[in-house]
């Protein structure tokens, strides 16, 4: 892979010495070549979900109040006086 990544740093040497005209007219020229297997890529592709999307399929969380009383029933013997 040296080899490619050798021949791509000489071609972006090569691109910066040319004229600001020859740069757009360079663009011109490759751009087509981008555009097709852009056009060619599935247009189903996944989107990415924010963390209210995935938790959507979960239902609603629990209240305050159950929080609370969950916190009570985990902590009821905490910190214990036997260690």
């Amino acid at each position: 892979m040296a080899n490619g990544s050798t021949l791509f740093a000489q071609v972006v040497e090569l691109a910066r010495q040319l004229t600001p005209l020859e740069k757009v007219q360079l663009i011109e020229q490759v751009t087509p070549d981008l555009e097709d297997p852009l056009k060619a890529a599935p247009h189903g592709a996944p989107r990415l979900q924010s963390a209210y999307g995935l938790c959507a399929r979960l239902g609603t969380a629990p209240s305050e109040a159950d929080l609370d009383s969950l916190r009570q029933e985990v902590l009821q013997g905490f910190p214990r006086g036997d260690l």
